[in-house]
C-alpha cells in the first residue's frame, strides 16, 4: 500500500466500529464545538464547571478503552510492543478530552437554562 486513500480508511473503520462509526464521528466534531461555543459565550472558562467536566472525562477515557476492547479482536493482555501501549494511552486521552469537552458544553447549556427568565418589558431578571 503506497498511499493512504480516505475511502479505504473509512471502509476499515466502518468494518471495525460498525454502527458506532458515524455517531462517534459526529461526537468527535460536535463536542469541541460545543466546548468552544460555551467558552466563547461565557467569555472564559468557569472553574467549577471545568473541574466537574475533567472528572467526568476520566470516566469517558475508561469508556473509550472499553469500546476499544469491545470492537477489536484483541484485549489488553495482547498488547506487546510500545506502540500498542501508546495507542492504548492515546485512546484513553482522546476519550477523556472529548468527554470533558462535551460535559463542559452540556453543563453550560444546563446552567443557562436554569437561570431565571428575563422580564419581557424591562429585560432584567425577574
Amino acid at each position: 500500500m503506497d498511499t493512504i486513500d480516505p475511502l479505504t480508511l473509512i471502509a476499515i473503520f466502518q468494518e471495525m466500529l460498525g454502527v458506532f462509526l458515524w455517531p462517534l464521528l459526529a461526537f468527535g466534531v460536535l463536542a469541541p464545538l460545543l466546548f468552544i461555543a460555551a467558552a466563547w459565550r461565557d467569555r472564559g472558562l468557569r472553574a467549577r464547571r471545568l473541574v466537574w467536566s475533567e472528572a467526568l472525562g476520566l470516566a469517558g477515557g475508561a469508556l473509550a478503552l472499553g469500546l476499544m476492547a469491545l470492537v477489536s479482536s484483541s484485549g489488553f493482555t495482547d498488547a506487546g510492543g510500545p506502540i500498542d501501549w501508546l495507542l492504548i494511552v492515546a485512546i484513553f486521552v482522546l476519550g477523556m478530552l472529548w468527554t470533558a469537552f462535551a460535559a463542559y458544553g452540556i453543563a453550560a447549556i444546563v446552567s443557562r437554562c436554569r437561570q431565571r427568565p428575563l422580564d419581557q418589558k424591562t429585560g432584567l431578571q425577574a
